[in-house]
């Protein structure tokens, strides 16, 4: 769902910060086959993995995977204009985490905040650029703040309902240049029905675009 966020056009290049093993930045390959995809993860492990991942997809001369951490200053300097720029970050700050190392460090966030994150998409933002953030729910209302820090506004919020009827656990939001724009709150999308994911969202699954404008 967060890689149908972008919209980039041929030639462009979407940035994927923390990017784990790739499956955003993979998602953005195939169903926009004339951009490029630049990717930042701190594992090493894991942005090995991603860089394996693209190799076996045949898209390694399209994907760049830098190994670094967000909050790096140097890091911001490096980056090409983007089209487009995503991150599902850690979700939660603190609690208890879960044993293993690697799935720890794609959940919590220890001490770096969503600030960090959205300042980074905001770097790399070229001019008309939007960035797009999947949240949990609970976390909504300090996305928004963060992407506002970071010079971002007129943000759309979609919120992924797991079933009609139900609060929405997850919200994506995406952000341009325009920080006195007002938000939007969109219709969003609900993901599971009876007889598995409901028309939309499997259209989604198989490449369609999330079509942000029906709000």
């Amino acid at each position: 769902m967060l890689a149908a966020s972008v919209e980039a056009p041929a030639g462009g290049v979407v940035l994927d910060a923390g990017c784990g093993a790739g499956a955003v930045f993979l998602c953005v390959l195939a169903r926009l086959p004339g951009v490029r995809a630049v990717a930042v993860e701190r594992d090493p492990e894991l942005a090995a993995l991603a860089r394996g991942n693209a190799a076996m997809n045949g898209w390694s001369d399209r994907v760049e995977v830098i190994e670094g951490d967000v909050a790096e200053g140097a890091l911001r300097e490096g980056l090409p204009p983007c089209a487009a720029a995503v991150s599902n970050p850690p979700y939660w700050s603190g609690g208890s985490r879960p044993p293993a190392r690697l799935r720890a460090g794609a959940t919590h966030a220890g001490d770096l905040g969503l600030d960090a994150w959205a300042s980074l998409l905001a770097a790399a933002l070229g001019r008309g650029g939007r960035a797009s953030m999947v949240l949990p729910a609970a976390r909504l209302e300090e996305g928004l703040v963060a992407l506002r820090r970071a010079g971002l506004g007129g943000t759309e919020v979609m919120p992924l309902w797991q079933r009609q009827g139900r609060a929405a656990k997850r919200v994506l939001l995406r952000a341009a240049r325009t920080p006195r724009a007002p938000n939007r709150l969109l219709p969003g999308l609900v993901l599971h029905g009876e007889a598995g994911w409901t028309p939309a969202a499997d259209a989604v699954l198989r490449g369609a675009a999330l079509g942000w404008a029906a709000g």
